[in-house]
């Protein structure tokens, strides 16, 4: 195969344009200005460079949790062995670290492509429906299209029957954000479950004793006593774009989370209740599709940086079973009032007005994870034996 036969193939082209879409982004953080929140001077890589202090406060002993001002504003919410993990990035260059950091998030992208989704016609296609959320993503060096991509590539290996790699994905995701467990629901529709849990404590263990070569064990446990006070603490954000933000600002009703994630359960186990189905691939397609978005909408903490998830499941869905026009509509309205209504396509008084407070960003999720509840329980059939 010749150089021009190469570049002719989708496949490299659209990771060419993903890797200069990246520098590109990543070119324009490192040059925009400051700008302040609360008195104290903020970067548009705020992001990267709390991830990068967690792994001094990590090998230093201090406070994963606590406030560095000096460095960053927030807090850093993830566990003490991403903090370890992230160490990858922080010898290197920052410009160089950011690149890689927001690369990394592409994994999005690479793992949807190993799904068998009507082959590899619709992969250019695929990319141009999420581009906009992935760079909404890394504009604020992010980590949800890496979260994305773990729970995509569990799926992968578990169609593959690599039990091994699977957990490992899951787990890993658990250990960037928590509700990468949800993902472990996948695992109902496949055989050696024992060998399943078996492989997810394992990996559990290993990656929560990862830190260990830098501390104390009496040193990480008082670091995980940190963390879970800081998420005790965490507050639902004002104008959440999840299920529980549509509720508040749509119909002033505001639910417990406890009674609002319950309610959210049931709904996503209907589809689990067709057992005879499980051994249609694109039955299993469409519930991996449902647990991406789930995740974005019962979690109140959502904001748009983290909708290249929930895109990624409207993705998978709208390529996994025959196109129709009920479908298409769905898709121009994700399209539309999702991925385009916080952009400048739509006036900013549009935007002020009726966008924001309105949450209409995770209005046209909603819309989708109903129907893609409905369509493994109605639509797709049992495959004959």
């Amino acid at each position: 195969m010749n150089v021009l036969e190469v570049f002719k193939r989708k496949s490299t082209i659209v990771t060419l344009l993903t890797i200069v879409i990246t520098a590109i982004i990543t070119l324009q953080n490192l040059s925009l200005d400051t700008y302040m929140i609360r008195d104290v001077e903020v970067s548009f890589y705020n992001n990267y460079l709390i991830f990068k202090q967690s792994f001094f406060s990590l090998i230093h002993n201090e406070n994963l949790y606590a406030r560095h001002l000096d460095v960053h504003v927030d807090f850093y919410k993830y566990s003490p062995t991403f903090a370890l993990l992230f160490g990858v990035f922080v010898f290197i260059p920052t410009w160089l670290g950011l690149f890689l950091w927001n690369l990394l998030n592409a994994l999005v992208f690479y793992a949807i492509w190993r799904l068998d989704l009507a082959g590899n016609k619709n992969k250019f296609w695929i990319w141009l429906f999420m581009i906009v959320e992935f760079v909404t993503n890394i504009q604020s060096s992010q980590s949800n299209g890496l979260m994305a991509g773990l729970m995509v590539l569990s799926f992968v290996f578990l169609e593959r029957k690599n039990m091994a790699l699977a957990t490992l994905m899951i787990v890993l995701s658990m250990y960037i954000k928590i509700f990468g467990v949800v993902a472990f629901a996948l695992f109902l529709f496949y055989p050696d479950k024992i060998k399943a849990i078996g492989y997810a404590v394992l990996w559990t263990v290993i990656l929560f004793a990862l830190p260990l070569m830098v501390v104390s064990p009496d040193e990480l446990i008082q670091q995980y006593q940190n963390w879970w006070v800081l998420l005790k603490a965490d507050k639902p954000v004002d104008f959440s774009l999840s299920i529980m933000g549509w509720l508040k600002y749509w119909f002033g009703l505001v639910p417990s989370g406890g009674m609002l994630t319950a309610l959210g359960v049931a709904l996503f186990l209907v589809p689990f209740t067709q057992i005879k189905k499980y051994s249609n691939p694109v039955f299993r397609q469409l519930v991996l599709a449902s647990v991406l978005m789930w995740v974005v909408l019962f979690n109140h903490k959502a904001e748009s940086p983290t909708f290249i998830i929930a895109i990624a499941g409207v993705s998978i869905w709208y390529f996994a079973q025959p196109k129709n026009n009920f479908n298409l509509v769905l898709l121009v309205g994700t399209v539309l009032f999702t991925q385009l209504a916080p952009t400048d396509l739509y006036p900013s008084s549009i935007r002020s007005t009726y966008f924001i407070p309105h949450v209409i960003k995770v209005v046209p999720i909603i819309l989708v994870w109903l129907k893609v509840l409905y369509d493994p329980t109605f639509t797709v059939k049992e495959l004959e034996d």
